[in-house]
């Protein structure tokens, strides 16, 4: 027996509010379906953030749809569960994928969480946020009781564990059962592949790069999904690589040799087919942050989709006054030096790339940049109003103290 395992497609994401990046998540979907048919598996599991949102934009539905099409002509059925993208927060609602059940989708859900394929049973469960551990670890057992009634088992789940989630995660390693032969998890965008119980435990990683922080898995492991092959007792697990459309580039300046260091990354990318994005580091400015960021714009501006820069200043101790009638600064150069008090990079770059946008009146694509951040993060931290479908009558947790994350946002942003 013969499967593809993958996860976290975020279908329709259009990175900082770029159509060029949403098309990029496209292209990368399309070569994995195709890569997937060329190894002439059995199934495929999709675990979880098949779209970004729960309400997927025509043009994702049409794209998951010419994929679905093209696997059930090559005679290859796909099983999916709902990621945390995927969850509609309302009471009632049903993900995504249910659109596409009659199309041959089998959706592991709730009410249908397990099936059998040949002689491998399949389980599994959509995302479960924190809040609600106690139902999922008692569904969690159950599932492991019917799957030690077969010789072959997968479990599908989208959850962030503790051994590779870092702080914020739904399940720790010891409440996973470990009588199930693989483990298909998604919701980590980097490769993890490690043994686990009886079998084989693999996050896939993303499809394609979600945010810049999953540069060095990618430079690593690359981007793609798994292929997974159950022969007796013994699973093997064979990483397949798919290119991404276009590169993103990380580059250390320096302020005194701004000119050459520029020259040598337009060097480099000046014969891509497709425009990178750049994430560039200028340390050592002494002065005027917004003049070196438009020197870096003008010449590599036309060569490059996005220029994400971040200023490391010389003297990083903030003066007393930011403005002087004597030394007037740009609104650029404003906005970094008072976002310097908080010390976080990551919204220094949010505020020059809104700024950029706004300047150009791009309401929607600023709006969706800031969704964007949200989500990226915040939105793990606020679980208020979730509902998750079930037609069995569970008694929900007490709702949690709101917490005044969102205040400090707007706060920042203001």
């Amino acid at each position: 027996m013969k499967f593809a395992h993958l996860a976290d497609t975020h279908l329709g994401y259009r990175q900082y509010g770029l159509f060029e990046r949403e098309k990029d998540f496209y292209e990368v979907f399309e070569k994995v379906i195709d890569k997937i048919i060329e190894e002439n598996v059995d199934f495929v599991i999709h675990s979880g953030d098949l779209f970004e949102t729960a309400r997927p934009s025509p043009m994702a539905l049409l794209t998951f749809q010419k994929g679905l099409l093209k696997l059930k002509g090559a005679g290859i059925p796909m099983y999916a569960i709902a990621g945390n993208h995927d969850v509609v927060m309302r009471k009632g609602s049903i993900p995504p994928q249910v659109i596409f059940k009659k199309m041959g989708l089998k959706v592991i859900s709730n009410i249908n969480p397990t099936y059998l394929h040949e002689d491998v049973f399949i389980a599994g469960l959509p995302y479960y946020p924190a809040s609600h551990g106690k139902v999922l670890r008692s569904k969690l057992a159950e599932l492991s009781e019917k799957a030690s009634q077969h010789e072959k088992s997968i479990l599908v789940l989208h959850q962030g564990i503790d051994k590779y989630f870092g702080y914020n995660y739904e399940l720790e390693i010891g409440e996973l059962p470990d009588n199930f032969n693989y483990y298909a998890l998604g919701h980590i965008h980097k490769y993890v592949n490690d043994k686990f119980g009886e079998g084989r435990l693999v996050y896939p990683g993303s499809g394609e790069i979600w945010k810049t922080s999953e540069i060095p898995d990618y430079m690593k492991n690359g981007k793609g999904f798994v292929v997974v092959e159950m022969e007796g007792s013994k699973t093997t697990v064979k990483r397949v690589k798919v290119d991404i459309p276009r590169e993103f580039i990380q580059r250390t300046l320096d302020y005194n040799n701004l000119e050459s260091g520029v020259a040598g990354i337009k060097e480099t990318i000046k014969d891509f087919e497709k425009k990178p994005i750049l994430n560039l580091t200028i340390n050592n400015v002494e002065s005027d942050t917004g003049r070196v960021y438009e020197i870096i714009k003008e010449e590599l501006g036309d060569l490059s989709l996005m220029i994400r820069p971040t200023f490391n200043m010389f003297d990083m101790e903030v003066p007393d006054e930011i403005v002087d009638d004597n030394n007037k600064l740009g609104p650029k150069e404003l906005i970094v030096k008072q976002l310097e008090l908080y010390g976080n990079s990551d919204i220094d770059t949010l505020a020059t790339d809104l700024y950029d946008l706004l300047s150009k009146d791009k309401m929607d694509e600023s709006g969706e940049l800031i969704d964007q951040f949200y989500h990226e993060h915040y939105a793990h931290i606020i679980e208020e109003d979730v509902e998750l479908e079930d037609e069995e009558a569970e008694e929900q947790p007490p709702e949690e103290e709101e917490k005044d994350v969102q205040v400090t946002f707007k706060e920042v942003l203001e």
